[in-house]
């Protein structure tokens, strides 16, 4: 089940809303949570929420024995138990059929068995943030949770389960228990909902049938428009559905009462690599940092070992997104570029002019979808060669079968939406309506965890009446304008529009 279907919108959401708020105590809501995200899960993967239940039980059970010991040997024991079978099921289940077909290549067919094993959806994201949970009670920053129902809810949590963020437990620990949801704050998460359902919908749908069009055919039959037209759009479909499903997340967390951590903050904008990985996917990037990263000595160390631990933990990170050689490829990609620039390239961008860092960012994230979007590196090669006009504007294609024209009035919204205009506006608003107005100027995004709406204006407290009721107006615009995007994003859903589920491989 994925939140840009109709089951989910007309049927699991609102009956679960239902219950959920029906029931008063807090011990039953959580019940009424873990339930409904098993079913959330099984309706999908009928089988496969028994591998789930069984890496809830296991970390369960090891980090109850972490706490209870106090000696190093039973807990150290505890934890490798619980990071083999973590890891282990990560491994059979993602990399199984890849090992098997490499070794295979080299050392004869049959000499592994390929088990041809079914990828369980979201396993990448619910096994890390199991680790992140066992290796924080070890570390003992938290506290092993007792009730083995609570701690499955906090891992099968349906809002993050399929594609993030990834929310370690510390984060929600204190919610478990006492978590308050205000109408306030439940309009906030609605919201925030209905941003993310139309940036996936309305938008990263929308270009992905031009991404897909183009990137299924061979670079010399499409030539630069296609093989430029269909990267460009990729860009812009993985930035819309991944970020439009994390403010599904984050909004359905806010509807429940938790806090989720923020997992984008426009990271198109950024002006150099080093940046632009801390504004994507950004609980991904902290987990590898404090899990991977810093445990290898981050770096402080000497500067071969510090190469050696980003290579091994951009290694890691490109071989998490999928099981295949331009994901590894792209990974060390990214871990070379933000070598060079930690040594010498940032350096340099500090003192040119902010355009050169934004165009040269846009360059490497450009390519590095190019790695990330085409399958075999023997395509790649192509497709980069395509990029720079080896196969003429078109190759064996006419402009009018590429159909990349069709999509140009739909990419100044795809650019807008991209960056944080609304944000500022509703800075420049909040400012205005305090009488300040110098502040908000800056057209930076808020950083942190306090994750609003882009649209939604908090009036502050003394604000001029004239200038207050101005800004309600524009806060009941936005919404009617919110209902909008969900009625057109509804009528697409029902009507069987193009609905792809991008994160099969993760």
């Amino acid at each position: 089940m994925v939140f840009s279907s109709s089951v989910f919108l007309f049927a699991f959401l609102p009956l679960f809303l239902a219950v959920y708020f029906i029931i008063p105590w807090r011990p039953a809501k959580n019940v009424v949570l873990l339930l409904f995200s098993l079913l959330f899960y099984a309706w999908g993967e009928p089988i496969y929420v028994f591998l789930m239940i069984g890496s809830i039980i296991v970390n369960w059970l090891m980090a109850l024995v972490i706490d209870r010991f106090q000696t190093k040997r039973p807990r150290l024991g505890a934890l490798i138990v619980a990071l083999v079978v973590n890891i282990g099921i990560l491994g059979l289940f993602k990399y199984e059929t890849f090992a098997a077909a490499n070794v295979n290549r080299v050392l004869g067919e049959g000499f592994l068995v390929d088990l041809q094993l079914a990828l369980p959806i979201g396993i990448s994201f619910f096994t890390l943030q199991a680790i992140s949970y066992i290796v924080d009670v070890y570390r003992g920053k938290v506290q092993s949770q007792g009730n083995v129902l609570y701690l499955g809810m906090y891992i099968a949590m349906f809002p993050q389960l399929v594609a993030g963020p990834i929310v370690r437990y510390s984060q929600i620990e204190a919610e478990i228990d006492n978590r308050t949801v205000t109408l306030e704050k439940f309009a906030q998460g609605l919201r925030l909902f209905v941003i993310g359902l139309g940036k996936k919908v309305l938008l990263a749908n929308t270009v992905a049938i031009l991404a897909n069009s183009l990137l299924s055919q061979p670079a010399e039959a499409i030539g630069f428009i296609g093989c430029f037209s269909g990267v460009l759009a990729y860009t812009f479909q993985i930035y819309f559905d991944f970020s439009g499903y994390s403010d599904m997340a984050i909004g359905l967390g806010k509807m429940m009462g938790f806090d989720y951590p923020r997992n984008f903050n426009y990271p198109y904008t950024s002006k150099s690599v080093t940046e632009f990985w801390r504004r994507w996917h950004m609980t991904l990037g902290g987990f590898f940092r404090d899990y991977v990263y810093i445990p290898l000595g981050g770096s402080r160390v000497s500067v071969p070992r510090w190469m050696l631990n980003i290579m091994i933990v951009w290694g890691l990170t490109g071989i998490w997104h999928g099981a295949a050689w331009n994901f590894l490829l792209w990974g060390l990609y990214y871990g070379v570029l933000l070598m060079a620039e930690k040594l010498f390239l940032l350096k340099v961008l500090e003192k040119l002019p902010s355009a050169f860092g934004h165009l040269w960012c846009i360059i490497t994230f450009f390519f590095g979808w190019l790695l990330f979007a085409v399958s075999g590196l023997h395509n790649v090669a192509d497709w980069a060669f395509g990029v720079f006009g080896a196969y003429g504007f078109t190759g064996t294609s006419t402009l009018w079968e590429l159909q990349s024209w069709s999509y140009v009035s739909l990419l100044p919204i795809l650019i807008v939406g991209s960056t944080p205009i609304f944000p500022w506006i509703r800075k420049r608003f909040q400012a205005w309506a305090g009488g300040d107005s110098a502040a908000g100027i800056v057209a930076a995004p808020e950083k942190g965890n306090d994750f609003v709406p882009p649209c939604e204006i908090v009036i502050p407290e003394g604000a001029q009446p004239a200038r207050a009721r101005i800004c309600a107006a524009v806060n009941v615009a936005s919404d009617v304008a919110l209902f909008a995007i969900l009625v057109m994003s509804c009528m697409s859903i029902v009507s069987g529009g193009y609905n792809p589920f991008i994160y099969f491989q993760f």
